[in-house]
């Protein structure tokens, strides 16, 4: 079984990477979820303007996160010019923040939750939307942009 997957990594060394970022992005979409549910939790807001900016305050904690995480494990990367590395980040995640909330909010604002449901749990199914929609952007915007080799 081992040697399988020692083959499938030479052949795919991607996978593993993409495998790690999985993992991450597991960690970040809880802090995002944290946050996120925090501030409707305490402002008793879960839709119109507060969505929009609440979603975009846990974002922000969620890519902090994420440039640690993967710059150091899921990519391994040596780069010097660390402004540089951050200056592509930040553009990535301004595309993915831009996709993420765009998104979460449309789903939220414009479609708005089914006869029945909770705000909250129909925001909470926004992200969940949002944050797929998000991951592969984003592993396509750190591998070949960001961390590349």
């Amino acid at each position: 079984m081992f040697e399988s997957v020692r083959l499938i990594q030479e052949k795919y060394p991607f996978i593993p990477q993409f495998a790690r970022f999985f993992l991450v992005g597991i960690l970040n979409t809880a802090i995002d979820f944290g946050v996120l549910n925090l501030l409707m939790y305490i402002s008793e807001k879960s839709s119109g303007f507060y969505y929009p900016l609440f979603k975009s305050i846990s974002f922000l904690f969620a890519v902090t996160n994420s440039y640690f995480f993967n710059k150091h494990w899921t990519f391994k990367a040596t780069e010097k010019d660390n402004a540089g590395e951050f200056f592509k980040f930040t553009i990535i995640n301004l595309i993915g923040w831009g996709l993420n909330v765009g998104t979460a909010s449309y789903i939220v604002n414009i479609i708005g939750a089914p006869e029945g449901l909770s705000p909250i749990l129909w925001g909470n199914f926004a992200a969940i939307s949002a944050t797929v929609v998000t991951l592969f952007w984003n592993f396509i915007g750190m591998k070949f942009l960001v961390f590349k080799k």
